[in-house]
């Protein structure tokens, strides 16, 4: 079971530069893969956002439906189960933030979607599959 960041969805569908690097480490990630609502939100508005930067024009509805289309096509094509964020996913986000995060100074300076990433790995008992060395600073590295 791995859990997917929103980073390694940004990164392919973006199609940056380690967009093949994380498609190979995507394929050889264990299934059945999971997202979250955060994670969901995060990809779909940061693609919207780069799809602005890119093409020179507002973020609007128009990019965030179209991200979120891809994003949706994404997610069916890989099967990833879309889990709930529970009371207890919560908790662990908070304690997530008191020991990695970025506000307490960690050198893994976990934001907000990081912090909620990292628990719903920890309380599926599930791999990270991430872009970037933030969670290399975590017990899930």
């Amino acid at each position: 079971m791995t859990y997917l960041d929103a980073s390694v969805i940004v990164a392919i569908l973006g199609r940056e530069d380690d967009a093949e690097v994380l498609l190979d480490r995507l394929e050889a990630a264990q299934a059945p893969f999971l997202i979250s609502p955060p994670g969901l939100f995060e990809a779909v508005m940061s693609l919207a956002a780069k799809k602005a930067r890119d093409t020179g024009s507002e973020l609007d509805s128009s990019l965030i439906d179209q991200a979120q289309s891809s994003v949706a096509l994404f997610a069916a094509n890989i099967k990833a189960r879309e889990i709930e964020i529970s009371p207890a996913i919560g908790r662990a986000a908070i304690e997530a933030a008191k020991r990695y995060g970025r506000a307490v100074g960690s050198p893994a300076k976990l934001n907000f979607g990081y912090c909620f990433a990292y628990a719903c790995a920890k309380e599926y008992g599930a791999a990270l599959l991430y872009k970037g060395n933030d969670f290399a600073q975590t017990d899930l590295a």
